[in-house]
């Protein structure tokens, strides 16, 4: 097994979970925060907007079986990259779109992983390229409370699952049938 992992942020963090447990090879995914100024973020604060996190998801994997580039693919399909610092009626800079490099491979993946997403999206996408190792504790990602992790699997016909998290899940169910688990 060859696991490796990518700290993604696109929006509400129930979203990013849930669906990219859709896909073969992708491990585990844990929701938290990242790239902020407050030492042990928490929902609450990260939800004020003060503290500059956004919520995130570290999304571990099996590149034998799925690549990094159709990881980031997919991401691309799970959120709207146009939309700076929301998604939908989620507003603020802790729903921005980015995605946190860890080392030089990783921002050259994502840099790649950007111009792909142009293709499709046009010249309008938002999606900034951070260091993880910036902020009060560089490199700390903050995994979200217990409740947060599978958080659709634990609460399917919650009112923010069935009208946000199901149509994304959805969506990257069809454009990726072929690595659905």
């Amino acid at each position: 097994m060859n696991e490796t992992s990518l700290i993604l942020a696109g929006g509400c963090f129930w979203c990013l979970d849930s669906a990219f447990m859709q896909l073969q090879g992708i491990r585990d995914v844990v929701v938290g925060y990242i790239g902020g100024s407050q030492v042990n973020a928490n929902y609450e604060a990260v939800c004020s907007g003060a503290t500059g996190h956004a919520e995130a998801a570290e999304v571990f994997f099996d590149s034998s079986i799925i690549s990094a580039e159709l990881v980031l693919d997919a991401f691309f399909t799970m959120h709207d990259p146009r939309q700076l610092n929301r998604q939908g009626a989620d507003v603020g800079t802790q729903y921005r779109s980015a995605m946190f490099y860890r080392n030089a491979s990783e921002h050259l993946l994502f840099e790649a992983a950007l111009e792909r997403a142009s293709e499709v999206w046009g010249a309008g996408v938002v999606t900034t390229l951070e260091s993880a190792d910036e902020g009060i504790e560089a490199g700390r990602f903050f995994a979200a409370e217990e409740y947060h992790q599978d958080f659709w699997i634990k609460n399917p016909n919650q009112g923010y699952c069935v009208a946000v998290v199901g149509p994304k899940v959805a969506k990257v169910r069809q454009k990726f049938a072929h690595l659905l688990k």
